[in-house]
């Protein structure tokens, strides 16, 4: 995602900082200067970038903090409001409610992304409970009601459209009356695109905005027009009440960042950010955990919601015997595989965790890592239950391994690389293999303390200097609802090469 490089170039302003020895005029300059050089490198409108860098300086006023003060908390906390106050439109946008008939209208010029938008949508919806439809109301590009079919069967979300019916209003209303008698709670409505803002594209969509009465209208927009994304957002919003906005193709150029303090400007939230061409390359658009995960700080309520997302309350207690057992079986191994290629892209889930930058995982070793983890899979899928249950490594002798590279398809020296994967994690595992779990409540300081050696010992270096070394750890454990915390420490063996 190109918004990596903005994150990691302010990161690194922040990161000179921090190594500066006296924080002084010319050191926060520096610091300012490169972040202003990023944010204008990503197409963040010149205005809004000189206010920000004017009004740091006014709350930093390093002749008037007293010498007790810690000056680059000070500095950082307040880039961090600033960057917040440039991407936050001020007001919170509709959200649908589960088991109410919703109607939600998809709105944008041609080749934004509207299509797949809505589909993304409607997914990200499903898997929390919704049961979402779509409605194709798009006659005029050839080939849309086939695009929404294919995204929609692949989806499994039902879908209404016609390749006979010309007029957009009618399959628009026939849809949603459709779907509301099959009692779905969220019916998306995909209208026409055009190539430029044009007054017939403004009538039609009035028009089945009319028929439809829509709850939310969502602006599909594509990110690359960077900053004149002002205009297209306005333009659109004089026209029908544009109630949130969806900014696309974050992930395939420099200008997203200027794109998104463009629609802020305008006053209309951004709810969604799509990173990818994939179903789950989409992500919630919240203002603090951005610029957090942004910076680098992370994201820990985001981390842990994905973590209740694929490891389900019932199974958590015991995963966290196992834990703090230290005992390590290849089927403990197979279920946090799964548990990883649940959670979406790594990328977006590693950003959450502080000290992180995306940079740190390129695009193409993630899709890497993910097809091994696939083919690891795949080979204990041809083990016994014994294979799978023991932790005795000397089990699998060479008749075995012979075995299961004939039933997976593989050659001999995968399986042998995979065995050498599950005698690393196991090894990281055993490390855990004393750590405290809270019964009820709040833990004791000392078992914090307690957790955060045991963690220390398993965290890759890099890592935990990033973190700030054992005290950044130790802030961290008190920050974590640190029942549910432990969950993800399964997950983490997979980082320490």
């Amino acid at each position: 995602m190109v918004l990596a490089e903005l994150g990691g170039s302010i990161t690194r302003a922040l990161q000179q900082m921090s190594n500066a020895t006296v924080i002084d005029e010319k050191v926060l300059n520096e610091c300012l200067n490169e972040i202003t050089r990023a944010l204008l490198q990503s197409d963040v409108q010149f205005k809004l970038v000189r206010d920000m860098q004017t009004n740091i300086k006014k709350i930093v006023n390093l002749d008037d903090l007293a010498a007790g003060h810690n000056k680059r908390r000070i500095i950082q906390q307040a880039i961090f409001n600033e960057l917040c106050k440039m991407l936050d439109p001020g007001k919170p946008s509709f959200t649908p409610k589960k088991g109410k008939p919703s109607v939600v209208m998809f709105v944008g010029l041609q080749g934004s992304g509207k299509t797949t938008t809505c589909t993304k949508y409607a997914y990200y919806y499903q898997k929390k409970g919704w049961k979402p439809a779509l409605v194709c109301a798009d006659t005029f590009r050839a080939g849309a009601f086939d695009q929404l079919k294919q995204n929609a069967t692949k989806a499994k979300i039902p879908f209404y459209g016609s390749y006979m019916e010309s007029d957009p209003v009618k399959i628009a209303v026939e849809g949603v009356e459709t779907f509301k008698k099959e009692n779905c709670d969220l019916i998306l409505v995909d209208t026409s695109g055009r190539h430029k803002q044009e007054a017939a594209l403004f009538e039609e969509m009035r028009q089945v905005s009319e028929a439809t009465k829509p709850d939310l209208v969502i602006f599909v927009m594509d990110s690359s027009i960077g900053q004149a994304a002002f205009d297209q957002a306005q333009a659109f919003k004089q026209s029908v009440s544009v109630g949130a906005v969806i900014v696309t193709k974050m992930d395939g150029h420099a200008k997203g960042g200027g794109a998104l303090s463009a629609v802020a400007a305008t006053k209309s939230p951004v709810i969604f950010i799509g990173t990818g061409e994939h179903m789950d390359e989409f992500e919630v658009f919240d203002v603090k955990p951005f610029v957090s995960r942004l910076l680098g700080m992370g994201d820990w309520s985001g981390f842990m919601d994905k973590i209740h997302e694929v490891v389900p309350m019932d199974q958590q207690p015991e995963l966290l015997q196992k834990l703090s057992e230290g005992s390590f079986s290849l089927r403990i191994m197979y279920e946090q595989f799964q548990n990883i290629l649940k959670m979406g892209p790594m990328q977006q889930v590693l950003q959450m965790i502080p000290g992180f930058t995306a940079e740190l995982m390129p695009q193409g070793r993630e899709k890497e890592s993910q097809a091994k983890i696939k083919r690891y899979m795949t080979m204990m899928d041809s083990m016994t239950e014994e294979e799978l249950d023991s932790s005795n490594p000397k089990l699998m002798n060479e008749s075995r391994m012979m075995r299961i590279a004939r039933g997976s398809g593989r050659p001999l020296r995968e399986v042998m690389e995979m065995l050498e994967e599950y005698k690393r994690l196991a090894k990281v595992w055993s490390k855990m293999k004393g750590l405290k779990i809270p019964k009820k409540g709040e833990m004791s300081a000392l078992s914090r303390n307690m957790n955060a050696q045991h963690m220390s010992k398993v965290l890759p270096a890099q890592m935990l200097k990033q973190i700030g070394g054992m005290g950044g750890l130790q802030n961290l454990m008190k920050q974590m609802n640190t029942g549910s915390a432990k969950d993800m420490m399964g997950m983490f063996g997979g980082m320490d090469k």
